[in-house]
């Protein structure tokens, strides 16, 4: 049995008399244990998907299963399953990281010794040792961010959603979290994560899926959406060259400061000599999955769907 289905998912939202379809008829199957990317940018429906799979949001049409329970009409048993990450959570300013650990953990009927266990433990593992005791009003954005992460990691629930888990992280915080959700994966718990990190997408995901207007385009591993650009290699140059000039070889992309040509490995050879013969600094690289992105949906996932 899959961890989750969604069937023919579709939400509607009616705002000033007109409608706007966040979901267009969705399906998804998620397989236990597996940590799943959903990528797509701001509007497309990723959040709207997780809301109403973790029950807090009722779909217009279709049905989402997670162990094989209706989401809408055996809720509370679903949730009992389930950690939730949130988009924009928020701490309890007058609670300590190590309490909020603690009082998350006793509400959802942990036990105190394993409540205890599992505070020391996340707290080393997030890094919040330095600012455990600290009131969440004094802690940075990104400290409180690791304090949410924390609490539902702590849960070690079977379902695990992570709604932009690491906003606002710095790079080596986000790492830690990263290694975190690993090991949550590895004892069992299935990963839901949506990102606009496609580095952290890659990294923390064994499937990804595209999403646009509320419809999948695309679902598999990020190297095999990479392929789908039939071209593997990124050549940058620091001038020397025209886009007219490179276009027989591939995709060119042209800024003020550089053009990035994404070609075969079969034309590596001759244009790097090119560059070389020309006196142009040539970098050489593989093709990104933000380039794979970009390609599949048309525009980049910082860009909004509006």
């Amino acid at each position: 049995m899959p961890a989750l289905e969604a069937h023919a998912l579709t939400k509607v939202y009616a705002r000033h008399g007109q409608s706007t379809r966040a979901l267009d008829g969705l399906d998804l199957e998620i397989p236990s244990g597996q940590r799943f990317a959903f990528l797509g940018r701001n509007g497309a429906g990723k959040t709207t998907f997780i809301k109403i799979a973790s029950t807090l949001l009722l779909p217009t049409a279709g049905e989402v299963r997670l162990f094989g329970r209706d989401v809408v009409h055996e809720a509370r048993a679903v949730r009992a399953q389930i950690g939730l990450v949130p988009q924009e959570g928020k701490l309890f300013y007058h609670l300590t990281p190590r309490e909020h650990l603690r009082e998350y953990l006793r509400v959802r009927g942990v036990g105190r010794e394993t409540t205890e266990a599992r505070t020391v433990e996340l707290v080393e593992a997030m890094g919040l040792g330095p600012f455990a005791d600290t009131p969440a009003l004094r802690l940075s954005g990104g400290q409180q961010q690791r304090a949410l992460v924390a609490m539902v990691l702590a849960t070690e629930a079977p379902f695990l959603f992570l709604d932009e888990p690491t906003l606002g992280m710095d790079p080596f915080a986000r790492r830690q979290v990263w290694e975190v959700i690993r090991r949550a994966a590895r004892r069992g718990s299935t990963v839901l994560l949506t990102t606009h990190y496609l580095d952290e997408a890659e990294q923390l995901s064994d499937e990804l899926a595209v999403i646009e207007g509320g419809r999948i385009l695309f679902r598999g591993p990020s190297e095999r959406l990479k392929s789908t650009l039939g071209r593997e290699v990124r050549l940058q140059f620091s001038g020397g060259f025209s886009t007219l000039e490179l276009a027989p070889f591939g995709k060119v992309i042209s800024d003020r400061e550089r053009i990035t040509l994404l070609t075969t490995r079969s034309a590596v050879r001759e244009l790097t000599e090119l560059a070389l013969a020309r006196g142009v600094e040539v970098t050489v690289g593989p093709v990104t999955l933000e380039e794979a992105f970009l390609e599949l949906v048309g525009r980049g996932i910082e860009e909004d769907e509006s």
